[in-house]
């Protein structure tokens, strides 16, 4: 008997205005999930990074290089990863949908693929756009490579050949 099958699926929030400027989030909450609310940046939420970086660049290095520094007040990479983590592994078995913040959507995937914590800051993840995790008994995937929007396709690229229509140009 196959045990039941967990999917995640994580929708990045978009770009507000404080991020649009370079400024440290306010860990956004996720309603239902209270682990997977976003990362808690202490007395450096609402300030920009070039900002911290004036002030302290020592500190700001440190966040950014070891994964068990926390910003004054706030939480350190691990913490955040170990946080997302356990709620993942809390979850019942179904579907799952959550928009949440990038830095939830880089841990889940650190903590899920098993991934060391430096692995963090190697991975972009795009404004609006979803990770899905699948899981079954402690070991989790992440699904990559889903299809475009056929529509979405069609304007980047134009139609498919194989599907256009009109005269042939084979002789």
């Amino acid at each position: 008997m196959k045990t039941p099958l967990i999917r995640v699926r994580l929708s990045r929030l978009p770009l507000d205005t404080a991020a649009r400027l370079g400024r440290f989030g306010h860990a956004q909450p996720c309603p239902g999930y209270e682990g997977l609310r976003g990362l808690d940046a202490g007395e450096w939420a609402g300030r920009t990074l070039d900002g911290v970086a004036a002030e302290d660049p020592a500190a700001l290095h440190a966040w950014m290089t070891d994964p068990g520094y926390a910003p004054p007040g706030g939480e350190s990479v691990d913490a955040l990863i170990a946080r997302v983590g356990a709620e993942l592994a809390g979850l019942a078995a179904g579907t799952h949908r959550m928009a949440v913040e990038q830095a939830v959507v880089r841990a889940a995937v650190v903590y899920a693929l098993e991934l060391p914590a430096a692995a963090f800051w190697r991975l972009d993840v795009r404004p609006e756009s979803v990770t899905t995790l699948t899981g079954r008994a402690g070991r989790w995937n992440l699904l990559v490579g889903q299809p475009e929007d056929a529509d979405q396709t069609a304007q980047r690229f134009g139609p498919d050949p194989a599907t256009r229509s009109g005269p042939s140009t084979s002789s």
